[in-house]
């Protein structure tokens, strides 16, 4: 997969780890704000949720996530960086399927900014999820 923005499977830790880590030498940084998104074992119609299998197209998927970006940059002046990773392929209930790294100069703007973006995300990226239950059924997932 050739994508700035999606990971094949659940988002390791060390993607998270890594983002953090390579904004430590960055000396206007005053604030990171940090969104992780986890699979929950929800129980619909009495099945629970054993992962949800994560499609998308990804030239669409990729011009929208870079659209939210540059749309948040542009909002909110005081942003240094953002990393965005959205997973596609079967992320197992306990697992992250969505990563927003948010760095700015002050607290503030890097929550709003992280949240609005996590909220466009949600709204505007053609990513579908199907939710697979322990009984090998599936349902197709509503973003809320």
């Amino acid at each position: 997969m050739n994508s700035k923005f999606l990971v094949s499977g659940a988002i390791q830790l060390e993607i998270v780890t890594k983002s953090i880590a390579s904004h430590s030498n960055k000396l206007n940084i005053g604030a990171h704000s940090v969104f992780l998104g986890q699979v929950r074992n929800d129980v619909i119609n009495r099945k629970k949720v054993r992962a949800i299998d994560y499609s998308c197209y990804q030239e669409m998927a990729d011009k929208q996530f870079q659209k939210i970006k540059d749309m948040i940059f542009n909002k909110y002046n005081d942003l240094t960086c953002m990393h965005i990773k959205h997973s596609v392929g079967q992320v197992k209930a306990g697992e992250i399927s969505l990563f927003v790294f948010v760095s700015s100069g002050h607290r503030i703007q890097a929550f709003k900014a992280c949240e609005e973006t996590v909220n466009l995300i949600k709204d505007e990226v053609p990513i579908w999820g199907k939710e697979l239950f322990d009984d090998n059924t599936y349902n197709w997932k509503e973003n809320k």
